[in-house]
């Protein structure tokens, strides 16, 4: 019998390596799904919401270099939005199938009808609809090679009846590229980059996720020219391992240390980074920044040099034209600075708090001290994520994985069934925040149907803390900012796996031992102290009248209590932040 176009597009996604699609079934994916049932190689993984699917697709993407979720026709490739977004804007190979009404039905504004081209064309490098069976093949390879070229989302749509007409064979090529070439500046230009740092007495590099391969490199360099060593969040887990002069993070999630260097240096080096927030970057000296995308180069600050290269393979070119520093005064300095920074954090973990007021530092803690070498850790948008960002140390072999550039909630659970999928023999650990979770709840039937062994652990602060700081900073009480939630320790049991409620703090290390002993999913419900707050590394004077201001407020609306226990739990935090 002669293939269908359906079973073309299987067997092309299993030359590309795809071992899993994360969809929901129905109508025009039918002939999709049961070409992946008879094909047998590939696993259909039928999640509970489409917006899961696309996250753990996203997840396994970054992990492994490429995946595919779908969604069918209408609401259900609607609902894939969200987690395109974070894939392309995390610049994560990921391909997309809208399966859509079939052709002879658009444009009568028919049932579940959408534009799949205005719909996916913001969130995606290549967005094609398939509407002949000679399209097919090379609609297929395109999108696919776009998505591993371009390092973003690649969408195809495909109408229920074109997936079942009779396939063409093409004379293109049907294997996929995985290039890597070599990326450096000219040799003029590093002739000038290396002038400037050879000029410069006080240097600080500050890494992002494009110095992923180039650990050796980075720290080579910074040895070499004595410059302390920052790192963004997708940037830490390859940066910091032994690396002996790193100075963690700056940014809304990180440390002073990193801030205070990057402002007190001449010349700041931005290696593989576009980090976002311009607020946290220096103005009074020189910025240098290196990356493979020109497109980047100075949109976050006012730049003295932008260059196009890979971090690694200019590293390697540059060090021969370099000096080798002896003044190590500035890196003892900032080294030393971190050192007290670090010792202050330590105070959040010996004050562990109370019945129901967990502290959770103290949690993040015991989760790094437990989790394996090379655990997977995925963390929500908001508190969770600033506790596994200032807390969860790199081994280099560990990962990290969240919504970093989309900043969406709910992406911890999904993108935690992705990775753990692909990578069975590595332990996975979610840290979800209660209103996270709550978005996508339904999904833990998906970890039962499938017996993934995550271990979800709750930062049960029953509130959305994140926009509670954001609101008190701004002057404003909170407001709608506190959930009423469900016991999520038996909703993992209803769900069918174990689920535990911790409130005290002297419960948390033995539940955390126990739940990464368990073979199979466990969730963790820790009920943490809604009033910790995480301060940004520089507080501003504008953010410590504005939280006067919320707290003024809040008094006069006689919640003495909760200003009280803010104020208790979160002095170390304004210590730190001075």
């Amino acid at each position: 019998m002669s293939k269908i176009v359906a079973e073309q597009l299987v067997d092309m996604l299993v030359e590309a390596g795809v071992k899993r699609v994360y969809a929901v079934t129905g109508d025009s994916l039918n002939h999709f799904n049961d070409a992946i049932r008879r094909n047998g190689k590939i696993k259909w993984i039928h999640v509970r919401h489409e917006e899961v699917g696309a996250y753990a697709a996203a997840a396994e993407a970054e992990l492994d270099g490429f995946a595919v979720c779908a969604g069918s026709c209408g609401p259900g490739h609607v609902h894939l939005i969200n987690g395109l977004y974070d894939a392309h804007r995390s610049h994560v190979p990921l391909l997309a199938i809208a399966s859509t009404i079939n052709t002879h039905e658009m444009g009568m504004d028919y049932f579940q009808e959408t534009n799949t081209i205005k719909l996916f064309d913001d969130c995606s490098y290549y967005n094609q609809m398939i509407m002949t069976a000679e399209q097919a093949p090379r609609i297929i390879q395109t999108a696919i090679q776009h998505a591993l070229g371009k390092k973003g989302v690649a969408v195809i749509g495909l109408p229920g009846d074109v997936s079942e007409l009779k396939a063409v064979e093409s004379n293109i090529s049907t294997q996929y590229f995985h290039c890597n070439p070599v990326i450096r500046p000219s040799d003029q230009e590093l002739q000038h980059l290396a002038k400037a740092i050879n000029e410069s007495t006080k240097i600080t590099l500050f890494c992002g996720i494009g110095s992923d391969k180039a650990h050796d490199q980075v720290v080579q360099l910074s040895q070499h020219i004595k410059a302390p060593v920052g790192y963004s969040f997708r940037g830490k887990m390859s940066i910091q391992p032994n690396n002996p002069n790193e100075i963690g993070m700056t940014g809304l999630l990180g440390q002073p240390s990193a801030y205070h260097s990057m402002h007190e240096s001449h010349l700041v080096l931005l290696l593989g980074t576009d980090f976002p927030y311009d607020k946290f970057m220096p103005t009074d000296n020189k910025i240098i920044q290196i990356d493979t995308s020109t497109e980047r180069l100075g949109r976050r600050a006012n730049l003295y040099m932008g260059l196009c290269g890979d971090v690694g393979d200019t590293i390697e070119a540059l060090l021969p034209l370099l000096e080798n520093k002896t003044d190590d005064s500035f890196l003892q300095a900032q080294l030393k600075f971190y050192a007290s920074v670090k010792e202050n954090m330590n105070i959040y973990i010996k004050d562990n708090g109370g019945e129901d007021t967990i502290q959770p530092e103290y949690v993040a803690h015991i989760i790094d001290k437990l989790a394996t070498k090379d655990a997977i850790f995925t963390v929500d948008t908001g508190m969770t994520c600033v506790w596994g960002a200032r807390f969860i140390k790199g081994t280099g072999e560990r990962t990290m994985l969240g919504s970093f550039n989309h900043g969406s909630m709910a992406n911890a659970m999904p993108m935690a069934i992705g990775a753990a999928l692909a990578h069975p023999e590595r332990q996975v650990i979610a840290m979800c925040g209660d209103g996270g979770l709550s978005m996508l709840l339904g999904d833990l039937a998906t970890i039962k149907q499938y017996n993934i062994p995550i271990k979800i652990i709750v930062f049960n602060n029953r509130a959305l803390g994140m926009v509670k700081l954001e609101m008190e900073v701004g002057g404003l009480p909170d407001n709608e900012t506190d959930m009423v939630n469900p016991d999520f320790g038996l909703i993992a049991q209803a769900m069918g796996f174990q689920g535990v409620n911790v409130h005290k703090p002297e419960e948390v290390q033995g539940a955390i031992e126990n739940a990464f002993l368990h073979n199979g999913p466990v969730l963790l419900n820790i009920f943490t102290n809604p009033n910790a707050l995480a301060m940004p590394p520089k507080v501003e004077w504008e953010q410590v009248v504005g939280m006067a201001k919320s707290m003024t407020r809040l008094m006069l609306g006689g919640k003495m209590d909760e200003v009280f226990d803010t104020v208790k739990s979160n002095y170390k935090h304004l210590k730190e932040g001075i």
